[in-house]
């Protein structure tokens, strides 16, 4: 049953280590040594200790690709289509261009937007298989002109999830190597004799995939630390707790570590919602996990009205934000912190997940204060452009020497010095002391 719990409970749910972050990091920083070492001989014993499959290399063999095409059905590969086609479509309304303005002087001042060059896209092969992450993570990188994707799973004994390899195939992505976890990650940073490094590390998975990623940055780019998945419903009683409750397990059976809370102002609604939460567990074939979710890491916050409602859920800053409300539009100002909203019964979290178009890769752990969701930004990097005309160095010769005296950099100061001499036959010091 979900607890009914305070705003500072909830916070220290969230907060609480769940696990022994050392000593996984201890491990993970083990796993990483020895790719980085022993190459293809380290990431192939890894497979074969974590996954418990033998491989004669990390490449994906063809005899599963062939595999995976027999049995995909082909209403599944029309529904992927459709939620790639709205995905690019939403995904190209954000890509940026280069710019150049010239100044009256004749000063050029501008901003190159380039692609990066290779990018690997992680994608979770636990206790799930999610072809919906391909298209979230390869999408975008696609949009931007990346022209290298390379794709790492992790591998069960009968092969790769045939979904997952059917959203490969349906963007093109032909690279494909069957390694997961911290080993994954490794290859992908360092390179091995089968995998050439890569530029940036993108996509979820598991604490330490998560963890592996945080000790790469730096070596590569990473997009976030993801952590598990959260949603917050705000709900003031004029929706149906039937929608508000499988909103609520629609999160809660990712993992038992996910969070699924509800703000409610109606105090009568919410156990109502906690009734049908409990009602519709017994159909779900991943009750277990819903449920350790709910009673571990989910809540109901009971407020007094909407605006205080609404400021609890800006304080817990979620990855996920649905406003089940008589009219969310009026309250979408008052949203500072979500890494995305949904608004209205109509727009339950996972259509988002899985086919509205903005990205189902968002902020996790209240980091939505800071940061935003993947998007194409994150695949391109932006080079400034300044070609300066004499005339503008002639007008600030004088201050770029002064500010970088104040600084203490001589060279600097003589860098402007040496030019405006050979210019004017008279040093801006001079000048500057007269």
């Amino acid at each position: 049953m979900i607890p009914v719990l305070t705003l500072e409970e909830l916070m220290a749910r969230r907060d609480a280590a769940a696990e022994d972050l050392e000593e996984i990091r201890l491990r993970v920083r083990e796993i990483l040594a020895s790719v980085r070492a022993e190459g293809d001989a380290a990431l192939l014993r890894w497979t074969r200790r974590l996954d418990g499959v033998e491989l004669e290399r990390p490449a994906l063999p063809e005899r599963w690709r062939q595999k995976a095409r027999e049995a995909v059905h082909p209403a599944f590969v029309a529904s992927l289509k459709k939620a790639a086609d709205r995905i690019r479509r939403f995904h190209e309304q954000q890509r940026q261009r280069s710019w150049m303005h010239t100044e009256e002087n004749g000063t050029i001042l501008g901003q190159l937007v380039r692609p990066l060059e290779r990018v690997g896209v992680y994608v979770p092969g636990g206790k799930a298989a999610y072809p919906s992450s391909v298209l979230m993570n390869v999408i975008p990188a696609q949009v931007a002109g990346v022209p290298e994707i390379v794709l790492v799973t992790p591998p069960h004994p009968d092969g790769i999830s045939p979904h997952v390899l059917a959203a490969a195939e349906l963007l093109g992505i032909e690279e494909i190597y069957c390694v997961g976890g911290a080993q994954a990650v490794a290859a992908l940073a360092y390179g091995t004799e089968s995998v050439r490094p890569v530029d940036k590390i993108v996509g979820p998975g598991n604490i330490y995939v998560a963890l592996a990623k945080r000790e790469v940055f730096g070596q590569v780019g990473i997009d976030l630390i993801a952590g598990p998945s959260e949603v917050v419903v705000v709900g003031d009683g004029t929706v149906s707790p039937a929608y508000a409750a499988s909103d609520l397990l629609a999160q809660a059976e990712h993992d038992p570590m996910a969070s699924a809370i509800l703000i409610a102002t109606d105090e009568a609604w919410a156990f109502a919602v906690r009734s049908e939460a409990e009602r519709q567990l017994a159909t779900l074939s991943r009750a277990a996990i819903a449920r350790q979710s709910l009673e571990e890491r989910g809540g109901i916050l009971l407020m007094p009205d909407l605006t205080q409602a609404v400021a609890a859920a800006n304080r817990l800053a979620p990855e996920h934000l649905e406003l089940l409300i008589a009219d969310p539009w009026s309250w979408l100002p008052q949203i500072k912190h979500a890494g995305a909203v949904f608004l209205g019964a109509n727009s339950p979290e996972p259509v988002g997940d899985y086919l509205a178009g903005p990205n189902h890769v968002l902020p996790t752990g209240g980091t939505a204060r800071f940061a935003s969701a993947l998007s194409v930004d994150d695949f391109v990097k932006k080079t400034s452009l300044i070609a300066c005309s004499e005339p503008l160095f002639r007008e600030v010769a004088e201050d770029v020497i002064r500010l970088a005296q104040a600084e203490g950099l001589d060279a600097h100061a003589k860098s402007i010095e040496i030019r405006f001499h050979q210019g004017t036959g008279m040093n801006p010091s001079e000048r500057m002391s007269e």
